[in-house]
Order: C-alpha cells, then structure tokens, then sequence
C-alpha cells in the first residue's frame, strides 16, 4: 500500500485528495459516519479515512466486523490514510511507500482545536443519554498532552519508525505543498512512479487553509521549541536529519518523556463509528 501519514492536521486528507486525483485507487471514504454533519467544514473536500487510519494491523485487517481481507499483493497501489501511530504499528508487509506531510508546530493545537470545537457544537445538539455517551466518548479519544508534546512524541517515533524499518518514504511539509503545488506533486508522483498530474495539482486549494502565524506556547522550553523548529525546517529545505540534528532530538525525547511519561500508542487508538 501507499500509505499517506502525518499528525492530525497536516495535509493528510489533501495529499489523499491529490493522489486520487491523479488516478490511485483510495481506501477511505471523504467523511466517516456523521462526519459530513459535525466536522466537514474542517475539510470540505473530504477527509478520505476508513479503519485502517489505526494502522493495517491484525486489529483492523482483516476487517473485525465484515471479515474482508485486504491482501498485500492486491493492494500495492492502493492509497490509504494512517496516521503515524498506525503506520508504526502496521505490518511491514502493507508497507510499501510512504507519503508523509508535516505541519509546523505552533499551528498544530490551534488547527486541533478548531476541529474539536466543531465536534463539540454538534456533539451539544444530541440530547439525553444518548449524547452524553457520544460526548464522553469524543474527550475520550483525545490526547491529555498538549498539542505541542503530541507534535512532538508522534514526529520522533515516525523518524524512530523509518530508521528502524528502512521503508521507502517521501517526506514534504504543507507549506511546501501550498507554496509550489505543481512542483512538490510533480515530484512526488515521480517518486511514486506516474499519475495524472494536472489533475491532482487541480486538487489543491490554498484558499482553505485554516490556521496560520500561530503564537509560541507558554508551556514548551526554548530547547524544544528550537529542535522542533530546526526539524521542521529540515525537511521543509529538503535536507536530511544530521546526526548531530538526531543527537539533539533523543535528547529532547528523554527529557520529554521524563516529563510526561512515556506516550503510549494505545491513547491515540479511536474507536470508528
């Protein structure tokens, strides 16, 4: 498979728009359940998730409720959305490109936030018992950290992921995307071998950008936030992590886990309507 990966919030969901454009057969639907009623202004051109968002996994393939099997062969080509604590706990075996999109810090909580206020306002008009369920169930599948230590803990165990397991990857960041789409689709349909690029450039609209020039949090050290901005801007350069870059990051990682406590993969499983 052709997994698409990144944090909430990245260019996930416009990377699936562009890569279906371009004539890829996707996994995924454009809003899951009531999607289209709570969060579609979050991403009016569809989300394109499915199960498999958790990681393509003995949990999630084959299917628990249907029983459909999702073959490797079968699916080489096939594009699917994970995000990274899924595609860390994929099998190496769907594994078979990586597009992964990365997003500045600093606009990650406010983005969050923008799309659990929507949530939220549709989760207020469910009344009685029935929406209490849904509502503890929503706070339930978000993360206790700031959004910032999220960031963070998830774009550490992706590079973790990769030095680890040596898949192929292609790595771009959202302001890249933005900033040249035919350029950086151009590139990245090289990479994966052809697909209509006219009318994946076509897929893209800046205009929807939602969040941009967010403030530093009161609550990340000046260490972290330098690493943070220096990973960043790595990869939006297109330069790779220097091992003195790498050296900086476990250090980071130790002190932030010594922090928080270790981030356990288990807290960022949702359960699908």
């Amino acid at each position: 498979m052709i997994l698409v990966t990144g944090t909430k919030r990245s260019g996930t969901s416009m990377w699936m728009q562009i890569l279906k454009a371009a004539g890829f057969p996707v996994i995924g639907e454009p809003y899951m359940g009531k999607w289209e009623d709570s969060i579609k202004d979050a991403n009016r051109n569809g989300f394109y998730e499915s199960r498999l968002r958790q990681g393509v996994f003995y949990a999630t393939n084959p299917h628990p409720e249907t029983g459909e099997w999702l073959a490797p062969k079968a699916t080489r080509k096939h594009v699917v959305k994970v995000f990274i604590p899924g595609l860390v706990r994929s099998d190496i075996a769907y594994v078979d490109a990586v597009v992964a999109t990365m997003r500045p810090w600093r606009e990650y909580g406010p983005s969050l936030d923008r799309l659990h206020a929507m949530e939220d306002e549709f989760l207020a008009k469910i009344p009685g018992e029935e929406g209490e369920k849904k509502r503890a169930r929503a706070l339930r599948g978000r993360s206790r950290l700031p959004a910032w230590a999220d960031w963070w803990f998830e774009t550490y165990d992706l590079v973790r992921d990769v030095s680890t397991r040596r898949y192929p990857i292609h790595l771009t960041t959202y302001d890249r995307l933005l900033a040249d789409p035919h350029a950086s689709i151009q590139v990245t349909l090289g990479w994966l071998g052809g697909g209509d690029l006219d009318a994946a450039v076509a897929a893209v609209e800046p205009k929807l950008r939602s969040v941009s020039d967010a403030p530093t949090p009161d609550d990340v050290d000046d260490e972290a936030a330098q690493v943070m901005d220096e990973v960043y801007a790595t990869v939006h350069d297109r330069r790779g992590l220097e091992p003195a870059l790498l050296e900086r990051m476990n250090q980071v990682q130790a002190r932030l886990v010594e922090r928080f406590g270790a981030p356990s993969r288990e807290r960022k499983r949702e359960d699908v309507d």
